[in-house]
């Protein structure tokens, strides 16, 4: 027993990348949570109507690092929708009605804390608070998160089985050996990004008809632009597995970057609000695929919007798959020996 304990902790000691993504990714992951879920800097941005009472306006705009609060007969709809107002106020006889784009915990405690505050300093009752959404009538909680949970799963299974198979085509030596022959390198990399990526366009597929006709889950827009969504953000998770495995040298060394790679993406989905995260960490979902294909599922699925809507994300999500494929076929130079 002692001699396999020494002979565990030497193979340890001997890969340094094994220890390094032991002791720091903890360290990375916890920290990026006590970012993401920590106290908010975030002030929401609250309309009201002209007409309101002005002692109830005064008391809430005296609530100023709160809250912040337009006075507006606008289309209120419109103003949510265009993020110009985080949630929009109004008086009716039943008390103080709260309109919201849709569900958002962050905002929307900021938000009741201003108005029940303001109101007890009034002397009026927060009693009769109404809230209401444009978007999220949902009867459950994975309804809520279908758009997150499909593109998040999809990706991480995708990456690992693309991943690890691009290891095994390395290590058992068929890289090498079709690196010999006249195959251009750049037919290889999409060889590899195409044959893998079939597999995952079905898998997303069945996916989307499965949550759809088996699950329930309500689509507010096209299943078929769904899929397509689901298709891209597929190959990109074929196309980032297939490059990290260029960092591997076996199977174990690419599940290693699970928690550099797939975690933070996993918060950056659209889990958490990304305009309410502080120090300008939002920008960092720029540069994650999944956002841009959660993001996309969100606006199909929740807010039933078209193509025309959506372009730009799947733009992105092209982008990414061309510019990974191209990194793939350049690191490919060094199997090439003729």
């Amino acid at each position: 027993m002692k001699g396999i304990i020494f002979r565990i902790i030497r193979q340890m000691l001997n890969d340094k990348r094994s220890l390094a993504l032991m002791i720091f990714a903890p360290i990375l992951i916890l920290t990026l949570l006590y970012f993401l879920l920590g106290d908010s800097t975030y002030i929401p941005k609250v309309g009201v109507p002209g007409n309101m009472p002005g002692q109830a306006v005064s008391k809430l705009s005296d609530h100023d690092l709160d809250v912040t609060v337009l006075e507006t007969n606008a289309d209120s709809d419109q103003l949510l929708e265009n993020g110009t107002l985080d949630a929009y106020l109004s008086m009716g006889t039943g008390g103080i009605s709260i309109k919201m784009l849709e569900p958002d915990s962050v905002k929307m405690s900021k938000i009741t804390a201003s108005v029940k505050d303001a109101l007890s300093t009034a002397g009026s009752s927060a009693s009769g608070l109404d809230i209401s959404y444009i978007y999220g009538n949902i009867s459950s909680t994975f309804d809520s998160l279908a758009y997150v949970l499909l593109g998040v799963i999809s990706f991480f299974i995708v990456f690992i089985l693309a991943g690890v198979s691009f290891i095994r085509e390395r290590t058992t030596g068929t890289m090498e050996r079709l690196m010999l022959t006249p195959v251009k390198r750049s037919e290889v990399a999409l060889g590899y990004t195409v044959g893998f990526g079939i597999f995952a366009a079905i898998q997303s597929i069945l996916i989307v008809i499965y949550t759809q006709n088996v699950l329930g889950l309500h689509f507010s827009g096209s299943v078929l632009l769904a899929i397509l969504i689901m298709i891209l953000l597929a190959f990109s998770a074929v196309a980032t597995g297939t490059v990290i495995s260029i960092f591997a040298n076996n199977e174990f060394q690419v599940v290693q970057f699970i928690p550099i790679i797939i975690i933070p993406q996993i918060f950056f989905s659209g889990m958490i609000p990304i305009d309410t995260l502080p120090y300008h960490l939002g920008y960092l979902s720029y540069i994650m695929p999944v956002y841009y294909g959660c993001t996309a599922l969100k606006n199909v699925v929740v807010k039933g919007q078209g193509f025309t809507d959506i372009w730009p994300h799947l733009a992105v999500l092209a982008a990414f798959i061309l510019v990974l494929s191209l990194i793939n076929t350049l690191a490919l130079k060094k199997y090439r020996r003729i």
